[in-house]
């Protein structure tokens, strides 16, 4: 059994992203198949369109945020569940005045990510 405190978990800044961080919560050595995120993006802050190998399980835990998955554009906000399939292209844009937090639960391996210009 693990327990781990998010408190004492560093956020580290998420690479191409704007005002957006990350806290590993439980990773591949606590877990052997999945691995618990959080991601913090600040108001206006974001994730650019992007595609992973690997499927996504998100649950929001406050604030809101427009996300695109595939050609959909839907608003989150506390309380939504989000799926996104490996492959799909995503992004982000936190809305409104609070910081936009959601946890992100992930297949262990290999994820390769790849920006997606969007024409």
């Amino acid at each position: 059994m693990t327990v781990r405190r998010a408190a004492d978990v560093p956020f580290e800044t998420v690479p191409g992203g704007t005002d957006a961080s990350r806290q590993i919560l439980l990773g591949s050595d606590e877990m052997p198949n999945f691995a618990m995120r959080r991601f913090r993006m600040e108001p206006g802050g974001g994730m650019p369109l992007h595609t992973n190998t690997v499927e996504h399980g998100q649950y929001v835990l406050r604030g809101s945020a427009r996300v695109r998955i595939g050609d959909e554009i839907v608003q989150v906000s506390a309380g939504d569940s989000v799926f996104i399939p490996a492959n799909v292209p995503h992004s982000y844009e936190a809305q409104g005045d609070e910081a936009f937090e959601f946890l992100c639960v992930v297949p262990n391996g290999p994820d390769e990510i790849q920006v997606v210009i969007d024409r």
